[in-house]
């Protein structure tokens, strides 16, 4: 016997259209390039996306198109979020850091037949326009420009395509099940790979980030996005504020740590999102201006582990707790979130501290274990390591155009990361599998020595990798990027390993960098560094 309760699917309209009607003078602002801010709000920014939806739906592009767009966090990108998905089409939000050539890949595979550019990003277009082979239309985002009109022969503006929208446009009935939004893998080892995501997906995925237990949004909060819209789907926080109608304000392209705190202490956040750089950058701006951050309660840092001495001060400083959450576009993004349990609240402050350190605990529909080579689950005594797999509601069952399942015959995804689980479900990740180095038969992992070196005060940041080496197969060595005014020689980065790893794991060699390769996440990209030291041993030794 089924049940009899309304049929409805959990569509992203849903979220805007509750938004619009019920939050509807609730503020959205934006940011432009020149720093000045654009005041809507909730009810506005749901008649622009009807309007565009519109406008799309008569140019006759149909369910399941894929649209692209690059652009920062700005409202005219959050409404075509909406607009796209809300006629039926497919929002593909592309990374505008990839290197041209990537982004064409990504362009062509997803099949993109309209992309919509910030003005801020047109360099991207010229000399890559006659290499996209399903583009149909490309519309420019931002203040129409005589300039701009001029020199960009057969692009439009979206202004003009919004101009002729209707702001009564009814919302179509669309399947729950049918593809919303479609973001690509960072690529950082291979072509990136299409996620595509549900309307369903959004739906509870923005559900679950709204619980007390993850990021506990109300329409009390005011929520600053720094992580842009093309990352992990930016932690869903596009949906989850129309969902609890909280206000939302979008950085734009300047992401600074002038620039943050001014947002904060000027709109009152009281929640931000970022990685870990941009909260290093603005900690910074508090050292030097002795501003405090009255409204903001609590930040959400990803993308890489967050450092010990950065969550205290927050904590201790300015009375900010980090939430440190795990996840990967495959999984929505949010897999864990660090919150305390209630057993935790009697603890000291040291040990409270220390509880954030790892990655937290799985979302109620999220199911998580680790599993030896052979696939054997391992128990969740905080000691045992393997392959951490993952599975849910919000997890890929495969990539776009694969025809092949990436999951196992159990329905789980592995996720390429290492960890350990404790016994109250909290997760620690220990390293990317492709990122063990493995020396004289023996495992290292390159996280840990990263975490170590990072809390060198002349480092700046540094990243890891293994060296082909003649007797021991695979040797570590420390790629680091000194903190400016400093000059750190070789031994005393290497020292500061000691009586904190055993002896064989300490790295070989450091090797000082201007400035580590970077991907959009903040993170290293080990792949580029290893190709450029693959045979530093091996050429130091020969002199």
């Amino acid at each position: 016997m089924k049940g009899n309760m309304t049929k409805i699917g959990l569509t992203t309209n849903m979220l805007i259209s509750h938004a619009e009607k019920n939050h509807g003078q609730t503020e959205v602002l934006s940011v432009d390039v020149k720093g000045d801010v654009e005041k809507s709000t909730w009810q506005k920014v749901g008649e622009r996306a009807r309007k565009i939806a519109s406008a799309l739906d008569k140019l006759g592009l149909k369910k399941g198109d894929r649209l692209g767009t690059i652009s920062p966090n700005n409202k005219e990108h959050l409404e075509l979020l909406y607009a796209i998905s809300g006629f039926g089409g497919i929002a593909h939000t592309i990374n505008p850091r990839l290197f041209p050539d990537e982004i064409v890949y990504i362009v062509n595979h997803a099949e993109d037949k309209v992309l919509f550019v910030d003005s801020s990003y047109i360099a991207i277009l010229i000399g890559h326009r006659h290499l996209f082979e399903t583009v149909e239309h490309i519309y420019l985002m931002g203040p129409k420009k005589d300039e701009f009109a001029a020199n960009m022969n057969g692009f439009k503006f979206l202004n003009d395509l919004t101009d002729d929208g209707d702001k009564n446009y009814n919302w179509p009935e669309l399947n729950e099940n049918d593809a919303a939004v479609l973001c690509y893998t960072s690529g950082t080892t291979g072509n990136p790979k299409g996620v595509l995501y549900s309307h369903k997906s959004i739906v509870v995925h923005a559900n679950l980030v709204s619980l007390p237990d993850n990021f506990n949004l109300s329409a009390r909060d005011s929520l600053l996005l720094v992580t842009p819209m093309f990352h992990v789907n930016a932690w869903g926080v596009t949906y989850a504020s129309a969902m609890v109608g909280s206000k939302l304000v979008l950085p734009g392209p300047n992401l600074d740590g002038k620039s943050v705190v001014s947002l904060i202490n000027n709109e009152n956040i009281t929640m931000s999102f970022a990685i870990p750089t941009i909260w290093e950058e603005v900690l910074e701006q508090l050292d030097k201006t002795g501003e405090k951050l009255e409204s903001l309660d609590r930040i959400l840092s990803g993308g890489t582990a967050v450092p010990e001495w950065m969550i205290r001060q927050f904590k201790n400083d300015y009375s900010v707790h980090v939430i440190h959450a795990w996840g990967m576009t495959e999984t929505s993004p949010l897999g864990t979130a660090n919150t305390p349990l209630g057993a935790h609240a009697n603890l000291p402050k040291k040990q409270k501290i220390e509880k954030m350190y790892n990655a937290g605990r799985p979302n109620w529909s999220v199911q998580i274990k680790i599993v030896d080579r052979e696939g054997i689950e391992l128990p969740r005594d905080g000691e045992s390591e393997g392959d951490l797999l993952v599975k849910g509601p919000t997890v890929i069952e495969r990539y776009l155009h694969d025809k092949q399942s990436s999951l196992d015959n159990d329905g789980w995804f592995k996720t390429g990361d290492i960890g350990k689980i404790d016994s109250e479900g909290y997760l620690e990740i220990t390293d990317r599998s492709k990122d063990l180095i493995k020396s004289g038969g023996e495992w290292i992992s390159s996280l840990e020595l990263e975490e170590i070196v990072r809390g060198h005060d002349k480092i700046h940041d540094a990243a890891v990798i293994g060296v082909d080496h003649k007797k021991w197969n695979e040797r570590p060595l420390v790629i680091a990027e000194a903190v400016k005014g400093t000059n750190p020689k070789e031994k005393e980065i290497l020292d500061f390993f000691k009586n904190k790893i055993a002896k064989w794991q300490i790295p070989d060699a450091v090797v000082f960098v201007d400035e580590l390769p970077l991907s959009s996440t903040g993170k290293p990209i080990k792949r580029d560094l290893r190709f450029e030291f693959k045979n530093y041993f091996e050429e130091k030794k020969n002199g």
